[in-house]
């Protein structure tokens, strides 16, 4: 038996109350297009730091032998 109901409506109620409260008067959701344009600059900036590229190469090579493709 899950309970993730009472739990979604409690979180829903306090972020009503937030916006309410602080006059955010954001919609709950956004697009996630729009999520995408905010995340991948900084995903970009942390690849090449951290030379992620080659880290994400690997690892889909990985899946990709795992798979037997």
């Amino acid at each position: 038996m899950t309970r993730t109901a009472p739990r979604t409506a409690i979180r829903t109620q306090g972020r009503r109350a937030y916006s309410a409260a602080f006059g955010t008067g954001r919609p709950d959701r956004r697009h996630p297009l729009v999520a995408i344009a905010m995340v991948l600059p900084l995903a970009a900036l942390l690849a090449y730091a951290f030379g992620g590229w080659d880290a994400v190469v690997a690892q889909a090579s990985s899946v990709g032998v795992m798979l037997g493709r």
